[in-house]
């Protein structure tokens, strides 16, 4: 995959930008790639360089990228004020539940039904998905899908009022960690120590809630890209993205790891790979 700059607008040219509705929505989706289905689900503020990045990442791996428009402009840069406005958007959007544990956020149904529909057009196995941020919980939720097979959670931050709360109904909850029981799988999720919004507290819930089908790994602190988008630098703070902002692209480093693990983990699920 070519360099792109990160800090440019970025055209998605090489995504075909398509109008699919669910559930009688109908929402922007870029899909790119062969092969089985993995839906990559933007962090707020939206699809920017960074989350194109890990996209085009996984489509070179071997897999059709499904990249839903959600918050935001497609392509754009992180800006400081802009991303402020969007992030105040979607934390008051009921189509989101930024607050409040035990309630899964109604986008969630939505996504569900964009896995049934790439599996449809891709066949396969099934599908993969990954959440990042504010989206991070919604491939767990996604999982009521049976053809959800590789969920991943990066750096899941909802809900933002309850460091130990869980974005997810607990009927929703049980039902899965009967499925992860029932059909041998397993969830993958990601943070970094040091993380304000992801905290330690959350992922000690998510292992109580789903035992050893629940793979937490914790990144420290000096693993994180210190060269952010001023947002990140004022809003977030501190180490949170782990496999957009935060990582650092270059051979031996933490980020680039849990990234491979992430593409292993996909390729073992939906190509089949050991």
């Amino acid at each position: 995959m070519k360099k792109r700059p990160l800090d440019a607008y970025d055209p998605l040219e090489d995504f075909e930008a398509r109008k699919i509705t669910e559930l009688d929505t109908t929402k922007t989706v870029h899909v790119s790639g062969t092969g089985p289905a993995v839906i990559v689900i933007p962090e707020v503020p939206g699809i920017s360089p960074h989350v194109a990045r890990f996209a085009r990442w996984t489509r070179d791996a071997g897999f059709t990228v499904y990249m839903p428009s959600l918050y935001g402009r497609d392509g754009e840069p992180v800006d400081l004020e802009v991303g402020q406005a969007i992030f105040k958007r979607v934390c008051i959007s009921a189509e989101f539940r930024a607050f409040g544990s035990g309630g899964s956020a109604p986008v969630t149904q939505w996504l569900r039904a964009l896995a049934r529909t790439a599996h449809e057009e891709c066949g396969g196995p099934g599908v993969g998905a990954i959440g990042m941020c504010f989206s991070g919980n919604f491939a767990l939720s996604m999982m009521l899908e049976p053809a959800m097979l590789a969920p991943v959670l990066s750096q899941p931050a909802l809900p933002l009022d309850d460091d130990a709360g869980l974005q997810i109904a607990p009927e929703e909850l049980e039902a899965i960690r009967e499925r992860l029981d029932h059909e041998d799988l397993s969830v993958l999720a990601y943070r970094f120590d040091g993380d304000r919004f992801c905290k330690a507290e959350r992922f000690a819930a998510y292992d109580r809630a789903l035992g050893k089908r629940f793979i937490g790994r914790v990144l420290p602190d000096s693993a994180a890209n210190r060269d952010v988008p001023e947002f990140f630098e004022k809003v977030v703070q501190t180490p949170h993205n782990v496999v957009t902002v935060h990582l650092i692209d270059a051979e031996g480093q933490p980020t680039i790891a849990a990234r491979d693990e992430i593409l292993r983990f996909f390729a073992h699920r939906l190509l089949g790979v050991r």
